[in-house]
């Protein structure tokens, strides 16, 4: 009895602390699905990424009469209510004017979230000098001004730089001179380094009656509480390495385990000797069995992180599709989902545009966006299923706000029909995509699907995304609106069963994620967050299935 598995432990880029008390997971490893499973299965979801920003000022406001000013700059970051959370303080530097704070402060660095920074620098009066910096009450200390950014247009930067004017407390404008303020982001990680592996179990005890085992390995490392997490990335702490009998029903039997550390794995593989495994006892003891694993393979590699892409020059090119079929109901009555509220108040149309087109809109330079609708007739009466929403001849518009403005024209020259055909707005991006793979490989797309309607054309729908899972392509779709998007959620491959084409062809990675609006307007979910999620992920397994590296490396 004995099986073979495939997979990488990888070593390194570990993010520090965690969220809501969930594990933490780095969510720049490469895609796995058993992975990723584990954790939705318990609502668990991708974290973050731990980012230190350093500090200098120049020609800053000089508060003090027979010396200079004695500065300490303070971070925080605006919360959606407006609060602002203070992140951390640097140290006090003495009758200085252009100071290099040496102290870091540590952001976690969230993709799907637009994270609004602000950074206040003051004048530390001499008799607090004595004090720690995390003491000081800052209402006794003289402001010196103030800078705002958010904190992707500092990592979307070549060298991870930003400069920023120093303003008053009345925000910018006026002829004083506050100065400048420099900011530096660094990743944090333990090491670039991971390790690939393959895995071989040999005289594996048979667990079924009638037949072989099918044996599969789940590997886990002990965390600072104790307890084993499934991962794909490990330090030195030991692994725990099991292997069960899969059964159907999700009853896996545990066919045997054993604790290695990568190093003692890395030994098995040098020495080609194998490991017996053993059958832990609820009395504490172990029966040692006669199942071995062996390491077949054992290939360290540098690993990249999605930042590091990112920072090198990479983008992501934002695309949006948006679907006119006369299910919506007419624009101009209130009930319609395309009504547009003279109070200003966004339908989800504008609220899913709105929300994800602010966060994607840093990671494109020249924030040129294609706009399509499908399903609606234009002006000439012609049904279509790929039309420019501009009402021009040129598929793009300027920023989140011309996706907006070109949205709510259409809605004027634009009759809605149908049905809902998926289709031919894939393949127009996913050719853009594949033109893009050929002539620059730091281009990625991503296409934003709005929809209130069930899919006409689910296996052409399902075919185009399996043709562009090669492609440098992720695919979010929004369903609004109350109908049954059950088929939405066969096309979201988070189950852990990927797609499959109408050839039997199998999707060389999972490119779509699907959020149905309804259970964002119930407080259950966060749309950007929920759609954002995996994007990082996905962008990655694309990079390294074609090894492709950031422009620096």
């Amino acid at each position: 009895m004995g099986g073979c598995f495939s997979g990488d432990v990888r070593g390194g880029k570990q993010a520090v602390g965690g969220v809501d008390g969930r594990p933490t997971v780095n969510n720049n490893a490469g895609h796995n699905d058993a992975i990723d499973h584990y954790f939705r299965i318990r609502g668990q979801f991708p974290l973050f990424t731990q980012v230190e920003l350093s500090m200098s000022a120049s020609n800053l406001l000089d508060r003090d009469i027979t010396s200079k000013s004695d500065p300490m700059a303070v971070l925080y970051v605006k919360k959606m209510d407006g609060m602002l959370e203070e992140l951390g303080r640097t140290e006090v530097i003495l009758n200085n004017l252009n100071p290099v704070w040496v102290q870091k402060i540590n952001v976690a660095y969230q993709f799907e979230i637009v994270q609004n920074l602000v950074f206040r620098v003051y004048d530390v009066d001499t008799k607090y000098h004595n004090i720690p910096v995390k003491a000081l009450k800052l209402n006794e200390q003289d402001f010196l001004g103030e800078a705002t950014c958010v904190l992707s247009e500092i990592l979307t930067k070549r060298n991870r730089s930003l400069t920023l004017n120093v303003h008053g407390k009345n925000g910018p404008g006026g002829s004083r001179n506050f100065g400048t303020l420099a900011i530096y982001a660094e990743e944090t990680f333990l090491s670039r380094m991971a390790v690939e592996m393959k895995l071989r179990c040999s005289q594996l005890d048979n667990k079924d009656m009638f037949s072989k085992s099918d044996p599969f390995l789940r590997i886990s490392r002990l965390t600072e509480s104790g307890n084993y997490v499934p991962i794909c990335k490990t330090e030195e702490n030991p692994l725990l390495i099991e292997c069960f009998d899969f059964n159907s029903n999700g009853n896996h039997v545990l066919i045997g385990q054993l604790h290695k550390s990568v190093s003692e794995l890395e030994k098995l593989h040098k020495d080609r000797s194998g490991a017996n495994l053993v059958f832990p006892s609820h009395r504490g003891q172990e029966k040692v069995l006669k199942g071995q694993l062996f390491v077949d393979q054992f290939i360290e590699k540098e690993q990249f992180s999605f930042l590091d892409y990112i920072s090198s020059g990479f983008e992501l090119n934002f695309m949006v599709a948006i679907d006119f079929t006369a299910s919506n109901g007419n624009p101009q009555h209130q009930d319609s989902l395309h009504y547009i509220d003279p109070s200003g108040r966004l339908n989800s149309y504008q609220r899913a545009i709105m929300e994800v087109g602010e966060v994607i809109q840093f990671y494109d330079s020249d924030r040129r966006f294609p706009v399509w609708g499908f399903g609606g007739r234009t002006n000439n009466g012609s049904l279509s299923h790929c039309f420019n929403l501009s009402g021009t001849n040129s598929y793009e518009v300027e920023g989140v706000q011309g996706i907006m403005a070109a949205y709510a024209s259409a809605l004027h020259n634009v009759t809605l029909a149908g049905p809902t055909l998926f289709g031919k707005v894939i393949n127009t991006a996913a050719e853009m995509a594949s033109q893009a793979a050929s002539n620059d490989i730091t281009k990625y797309f991503v296409l934003l699907i709005i929809t209130d309607g069930v899919l006409t054309d689910i296996q052409e729908t399902m075919d185009a995304f399996v043709r562009a899972s090669d492609l440098p392509l992720s695919i979010l779709i929004v369903g609004v609106g109350n109908a049954d998007f059950k088929q939405m959620e066969i096309l979201d491959a988070d189950d852990g069963h990927r797609l499959e084409s109408s050839t039997g062809r199998v999707a060389t990675r999972d490119i779509v994620q699907f959020v149905p609006m309804r259970e964002v307007h119930s407080g259950q979910v966060s749309c950007v967050q929920a759609l954002l999620e995996e994007l990082p992920g996905q962008f990655l397994s694309y990079m390294r299935s074609r090894n492709i590296k950031p422009l620096h490396a």
